[in-house]
């Protein structure tokens, strides 16, 4: 897997094998999106309203941005290993309190402190920047993203499933059991990839203007952000949708909610299959273009009133697409502007992602009501899509500008 160092599965003194790496952000997938089935039955269970229940998605979002921004730092500090190790602990022991919770509050506040998994999302994307090049991480990355890929698009059927047969629980059991896998796994097999530093975590925090200084940074930034925003207000308002407009129960509505996941399979593969020879300015600008063809389709469709379950899901499918086409390239971008910064990049980007996306989760619920259908849903989606794209076009502008790949 590296150009640097021979790899060795279940040999923690070598690089990690690609396989770790897709299970380190699968499991920080997992832990989104395989409960959303049973947001409506968890409602029920707390006795508190769908919108108070919807906070364990945005609220968690917003947990995992504040995170992002010192996991970057801190694992550019003292490694990735170390703090990959730490943080699966605390997920496990976070995901044992939320079965347990007796109380909406007591839930709420396990279910934010699991958000140290994400983790996983910033540390996969820093170690693959760590051992390759810009365009050859953008390939790496676009392959680890299509095995996790897989994660989002049964998670929510395997929920859905779970809900039906055994209550909400049975989704953080679930969750529970992967993490301690996954400890055992980080531990046998994730040697460290971080160059040594020296630097204290104040010092490392004291480099961030130089790259909120970079134009090609934040178009990165902002583009990964718009991108799967999109994908995060589908998150926040799709379950709603599902439930009180088509009246589907939570085991079809879970096997309908993993559409997207499909489309960003077939996205993932297409990006690994040609981000080096594209380029990822171009490969990001691809990626917003077919979310947002495929949107503004799925808008008519709804004005039109001829919008049924398997065409509203199906449809985003292409927003799945898009996303896999575009994030690892916008993602391998904005690690490779400061390359020695790999780390402290990545939880930036990845805050303002994950920020935005908790920002648009929580609108998602506000804008739809018993009588809007799903067509403000729709409209927000378009409108992030569109953003992404007038992100990669000033990306492309800016390299051009600089005289950069």
């Amino acid at each position: 897997m590296s150009d640097q160092a021979p790899v060795r599965f279940l040999d923690a003194r070598t690089p990690p094998h690609i396989v770790t790496l897709i299970l380190i952000a699968g499991l920080s997938a997992l832990s989104l999106n395989i409960f959303l089935p049973s947001l409506p039955s968890m409602a029920a269970y707390f006795r508190v309203d769908y919108s108070l229940m919807q906070l364990s998605l945005s609220g968690y979002l917003a947990a995992t941005a504040l995170i992002q921004l010192f996991i970057g730092p801190v694992s550019d500090r003292y490694g990735r290993r170390p703090v990959m190790l730490a943080t699966t602990a605390v997920f496990v022991l976070a995901t044992v309190g939320a079965i347990l919770a007796p109380t909406f509050e007591v839930f709420m506040a396990c279910r934010l402190v699991q958000s140290a998994i994400a983790t996983g999302l910033v540390l996969s994307r820093a170690v693959v920047r760590d051992m390759f090049s810009q365009d050859r991480s953008a390939s790496m990355i676009g392959y680890v993203t299509m095995g996790m890929s897989v994660v989002p698009m049964v998670g929510p059927v395997i929920g859905g499933a779970l809900d039906a047969a055994f209550g909400w629980q049975a989704s953080f059991v679930l969750l529970a059991v992967a993490g301690v896998g996954l400890f055992a796994l980080v531990w046998a097999d994730m040697g460290e990839t971080a160059r040594a530093s020296t630097a204290s975590f104040a010092a490392q925090v004291r480099q961030y203007p130089e790259l909120f200084r970079s134009q090609r940074f934040w178009g990165y930034c902002l583009g990964s952000a718009f991108a799967s925003g999109a994908f995060f207000a589908y998150l926040g308002g799709a379950p709603y949708v599902g439930t009180n407009f088509f009246r589907l129960d939570s085991a079809t509505l879970g096997f309908y909610f993993g559409a997207p996941a499909v489309g960003y399979l077939v996205g993932n593969f297409l990006s690994g299959r040609f981000s080096v020879r594209v380029g990822v300015n171009r490969m990001m600008l691809m990626g917003g273009l077919v979310s947002t063809v495929g949107l503004s389709c799925l808008a008519v469709l709804t004005l039109a009133d001829v919008v049924t379950p398997p065409v509203f899901f199906a449809m985003m499918m292409t927003l799945g697409m898009g996303n896999g086409i575009a994030l690892p390239s916008a993602n391998a971008g904005m690690l490779s502007v400061r390359p020695h910064l790999a780390g402290t990049a990545s939880g930036l980007g990845g805050a303002f992602m994950i920020g935005g996306g908790a920002a648009l989760s929580a609108l998602a619920g506000a804008v739809l009501g018993p009588t809007t259908g799903p067509l403000p849903l729709v409209l927000l989606m378009l409108a992030t899509s569109l953003m992404s794209v007038a992100c990669a076009v000033w990306v492309i502008r800016r390299a051009r500008a600089v005289g950069a790949a």
